[in-house]
């Protein structure tokens, strides 16, 4: 599986930051926006994605842990921009082994990233707590607000949550729990350099609004069960 890492990115929304690609390969079945609503199918990260994808950039995984390792300490960055953690074969687990090894590699770095994994089984949560613990950062991605309250009690990590299209004001999930609306996507002025928000362990749910090339199918998702 290939992963590709952007020492510098040119996404006005992260920042001059590294970011990383993995392969498609990687999401998770149980992610409802897969080629239904995901922001990455469209534009030119979907042109980059899917060269990763088949092999035409990027390297293995055991290269990209090597150059995560030589970044400078306190380095933030931003892992998956498209993609998901690793898993074992088409199990629809996370693969622990190489996980542990990117938590390696980040050790003095400051890097985050988000899942859809399922977090019904155990193993995936147990690796998720694994690198929320050893200040690697996994948001757990939830469809909609009734999912971040799921998820919030799972207490494993931080949550984000997709938010209708035309949600630009911060909301509250159906447990009362604060959902700030992602600064970036509301003032140009900002970015993930200064935002810094989701590398954070916090109690306070990132939402992002749909968005992207296929912003109305994800923003139905999203609504589902508001």
């Amino acid at each position: 599986m290939q992963v590709h890492l952007t020492l510098k990115s040119s996404n006005a929304k992260t920042g001059p930051i590294p970011v990383s690609t993995t392969s498609a390969l990687s999401c998770p079945e149980v992610c409802p926006f897969k080629h239904a609503g995901c922001y990455a199918d469209g534009g030119p990260l979907a042109i980059h994605w899917r060269a990763v994808t088949e092999n035409r950039r990027g390297g293995d995984w055991r290269a990209f842990c090597a150059t995560i390792e030589t970044l400078p300490d306190g380095q933030l960055w931003r892992h998956n921009q498209a993609g998901d953690l690793p898993m074992r074969g088409d199990t629809q687990t996370i693969d622990t082994a190489k996980v542990r090894k990117l938590i390696a590699a980040n050790r003095g770095k400051r890097g985050f990233t988000y899942t859809h994994h399922d977090m019904t089984k155990r193993a995936n949560r147990a690796i998720v707590a694994e690198c929320n613990t050893a200040e690697f950062t996994v948001n757990l991605s939830a469809n909609n607000l009734q999912h971040a309250d799921t998820l919030s009690a799972l207490n494993i990590g931080p949550v984000v949550v997709v938010l209708p299209i035309d949600q630009t004001a911060n909301t509250t999930t159906p447990a009362g729990r604060k959902v700030v609306v992602c600064p970036a996507t509301q003032r140009d002025d900002v970015t993930c350099e200064s935002c810094q928000l989701c590398q954070r362990q916090r109690s306070v749910i990132v939402g992002f609004p749909a968005h992207g090339a296929s912003a109305r199918k994800a923003s139905v998702i999203a609504i589902k069960s508001i």
